[in-house]
């Protein structure tokens, strides 16, 4: 029996990262060539903002990739579901980096201020937002896409968001922000002559992208270091556990991949009752709770003053089967 666990069907959201990365680069070059012709920081900064966010979205689709492709491998004790979560981390990174450096860019042209085109500059950021806005309407259509965009997340959630597709939408989201506030920089610095409103835009959309850079990397992070997903749900598996009158040794909960939940638990019977029958119980209960992908389930039987503990059954809800060993050994 294969251990893996099967990696979701994120084919959509693959196909539609893919269309946003062609769209991307191309509105890239486009930025770049014209802000830096036009000596715009807001325009130049959005460019470079684009050029690092289509590598981002690389390293998206190669996610989606690896993942695919390596479905069903049994190297992989859990699936293959934390990929997401990894891309998605380095994917917050990539932000923070991009986020620091338009701040840091904008302060030097505080302090040496260039003249801006403004005429030829505004009509390539106002395509620069339209495209953005298109590309997150894109991204949106998938799962995961639009959960929690701004950074916050709350705690009764299943596991379900796609973090590879919500990384790559949060990428077109603070694109559509640096080209929204060049867009008011440069009508602003065209009518009222208020060029410093420029790079101190590049300084506002820096602070903003760094808060979403923080909450990606700090959610994906939780995935990736088999944090409790919430208190609140750990509390409710064991009240279905304890309701088959066993006393609990230990109750794992932790996330394996968008949508998977893996459940680990070892409890005492007192009772003498049949450890397989007990397990295959207990198993059942948990997915029906609270969308447990796999569940792992040890019974320790009490034999008069010793401790027999016996093998694990596992339910796989992928699946819808179980798996369990009668063997027994002794403490």
């Amino acid at each position: 029996m294969s251990r893996a666990i099967p990696t979701p069907d994120f084919s959509g959201n693959e196909q539609r990262t893919r269309l946003v990365v062609v769209i991307t680069a191309v509105m890239m070059v486009v930025e770049l060539v014209v802000g830096m012709y036009t000596n715009s920081m807001a325009l130049t900064a959005d460019g470079w903002h684009m050029a690092t966010h289509a590598g981002a979205l690389g390293l998206t689709l190669i996610g989606y990739w690896y993942a695919r492709s390596r479905d069903g491998d049994a190297r992989f004790n859990f699936g293959t579901g934390k990929v997401f979560s990894l891309t998605a981390f380095a994917s917050a990174i990539v932000l923070g980096i991009v986020a620091l450096e338009m701040v840091v860019e904008s302060g030097t042209r505080m302090l040496t201020p260039l003249d801006i085109d403004f005429s030829q500059a505004l009509p390539v950021a106002v395509i620069g937002l339209l495209v953005n806005l298109v590309c997150a309407v894109i991204l949106q259509g998938g799962e995961g896409g639009h959960s929690h965009s701004h950074g916050h997340s709350h705690g009764h959630e299943h596991g379900g968001r796609d973090e590879n597709l919500r990384a790559a939408y949060l990428h077109v989201l603070a694109d559509a922000l640096t080209s929204l506030l060049a867009i008011f920089a440069l009508v602003a610095g065209r009518q009222f002559g208020w060029a410093i409103l420029d790079p101190l835009m590049g300084v506002v959309g820096g602070l903003v992208i760094t808060r979403w850079a923080w909450g990606l990397s700090r959610d994906a992070s939780r995935q990736l270091l088999d944090m409790v997903p919430d208190a609140d749900r750990v509390a409710a598996l064991r009240a279905e556990v304890a309701a088959e009158d066993v006393e609990i040794d230990d109750l794992l909960l932790w996330a394996v991949g968008p949508g998977q939940l893996a459940c680990a638990v070892t409890v005492v019977d007192r009772q003498g009752r049949d450890p397989h029958a007990l397990r295959q119980r207990i198993a059942a209960r948990l997915p029906e709770q609270e969308h447990v992908g796999l569940v792992v389930v040890i019974v320790e039987v009490v034999a008069g003053s010793e401790r027999v503990s016996q093998d694990a059954v596992r339910h796989d809800a992928h699946h819808d089967h179980h798996h369990g060993h009668d063997h027994s050994h002794g403490h």
